[in-house]
């Protein structure tokens, strides 16, 4: 972590007179922001004791990783935010609201609550958002990189989040509100904004229920506002096509923060691309920032969450963990879904059986007390836990009760019958037998801190794991047994 020293704006950073490139009020947006006029602003607005700018890390290509941290309120700033956007480079307004929020603070600083200590990473990817494209400088989408954390801003992302251990967290993206297929259907995505909360099943539920209640909370806040607003769903369109909220997984920010005891949100701000369609980045970064407020909430509702936030860090793993799940409609239920008809304008209510929004158990297995890695793969997975800061330690030499696992095979192809993603990894468990693990084998217990991302990391039963990647799969032995043991 390095602070951001001040440095000679350049001329071409500059905003004409009178005028900032940065305002405080994101409806006055000219442009995106790009990476040298970030550095050039932050460093204008860093403020000793009040707003801090720090180095967490240097993408692929080199550039730095920013964290800003705003605080007035001391030690009484209890109540931890991480707000972070740009993961994939061309998705723009969340980093943009966040400046403009910084700017306003900077302007305002009633506007930061006391209890607040707010930490805003606007760019995670500034080599993707440099060029205009997803990935990063690697060609890797770091929002399918929290497992594996193979990239340097992911690593960075989840470091800060290590540390600063937030009791709200919100992941900034944008989706696609036309192309080819809403053409067909002389049909535009309705909603301007969405927002959706916490997937995975083994977090606790406490903070799925928080979440939920924030996303139908903040209809209303929108509506006043005029901005279309709906949960966030990924899928095809409606009636019949298959719409759902998004994954389940712990390979997303949204999830793995949320593994953390986070109570952890994805916004997706709606963005046209086909050419000539209109530009409207001011209203999609105002729409962000009055979502950012409405998730920060009233002094009241922080200290809620606080202690919901507390409580889930000291909640005892289930005793089952689930492992296979997906998204339906329970009893056939018809959703409604809204679309924008291109030819009047007109929003219709479109009555749709493939809208599935309830969370569904298929398979699970007994909770183990750790996971212990074999000797011959520990290499690879040490550098995995120490990524992550997961706590593990060296098998001694009594057997281990253990439970082996076998990857039957990886399931390539896209479910069409089911809906399901790609690269299922089909596993088979053994009943629990003594082992003896050779020396430099590895005990993970989940009796520590860091438990529930252990799971999302380690747990060979998921149906989406770390096995649905080559250089996991690999280290499969011939006859399937998989280097991760489950001790029961």
């Amino acid at each position: 972590m390095r602070l951001l020293l001040p440095f000679l704006i350049a001329s071409s950073l500059l905003a004409a007179p009178g005028e900032r490139r940065i305002p405080s009020d994101p409806l006055r947006l000219k442009a995106t922001v790009s990476y040298g006029e970030m550095e050039a602003f932050l460093a204008e607005v860093a403020r000793p004791g009040f707003i801090t700018v720090t180095e967490e890390g240097r993408s692929h290509e080199g550039r730095a990783i920013r964290l800003v941290r705003l605080n007035r309120g001391g030690a009484k700033a209890r109540f931890k935010v991480l707000f972070y956007a740009q993961q994939h480079g061309n998705e723009i307004s969340g980093k943009d609201a966040q400046l403009c929020l910084i700017r306003a603070i900077a302007d305002k600083p009633a506007l930061l609550p006391e209890d607040v200590d707010l930490y805003l990473m606007p760019m995670v990817n500034p080599d993707g958002a440099e060029a205009g494209r997803r990935t990063n400088g690697a060609q890797a989408d770091l929002n399918r990189d929290h497992i594996r954390l193979l990239q340097p801003e992911t690593r960075a992302l989840h470091a800060v989040a290590r540390r600063i251990l937030p009791h709200l967290a919100v992941d900034s993206h944008e989706f696609t509100r036309d192309g080819k297929d809403w053409d067909a259907r002389g049909w535009d995505c309705w909603p301007l904004i969405t927002l959706d909360g916490l997937n995975a099943p083994w977090i606790p539920a406490a903070l799925r229920r928080e979440a939920l209640a924030r996303v139908e909370s903040a209809r209303p806040v929108m509506a006043r506002a005029g901005y279309p607003y709906a949960r966030y769903t990924v899928g095809g369109l409606p009636p019949l096509d298959e719409m759902r909220p998004s994954t389940t997984e712990v390979d997303d920010g949204r999830n793995s923060l949320g593994c953390m005891g986070t109570l952890s949100f994805i916004i997706e701000a709606g963005v046209r691309r086909e050419p000539g369609a209109p530009q409207d980045l001011p209203a999609r970064a105002d729409a962000y920032t009055r979502l950012y407020r409405h998730l920060l909430g009233t002094a009241a509702s922080r200290r809620r969450v606080l202690a919901l936030c507390e409580a889930a860090r000291r909640e005892p793993l289930p005793p089952y963990l689930p492992t296979n799940f997906f998204w339906a409609a329970l009893e056939g239920r018809t959703g409604t879904v809204k679309v924008t008809e291109r030819a009047t304008g007109k929003v219709l209510e479109v009555p749709s059986p493939g809208l599935m929004t309830d969370l569904v158990v298929k398979r699970s297995v007994p909770t183990p007390r750790a996971y212990v890695v074999d000797a011959a793969a520990a290499g690879t997975f040490k550098a995995l836990l120490d990524r992550h800061g997961i706590l593990y330690s060296q098998a001694g030499p009594a057997p281990i009760q253990a439970e082996r696992c076998r990857l039957l095979r990886v399931e390539a192809g896209y479910d069409d019958i089911y809906g399901r993603y790609e690269n299922r990894q089909i596993v088979e468990r053994d009943p629990a037998a003594p082992h003896a693990f050779p020396e430099g084998s590895l005990v993970v217990p989940l009796d520590q801190p860091l438990a529930r991302c252990a799971i999302g990391i380690l747990e060979p039963c998921l149906l989406y794991g770390l096995y649905s990647y080559r250089d996991f799969s690999t280290l499969a032995l011939p006859d399937g047994t998989l280097p991760v043991w489950r001790a029961r």
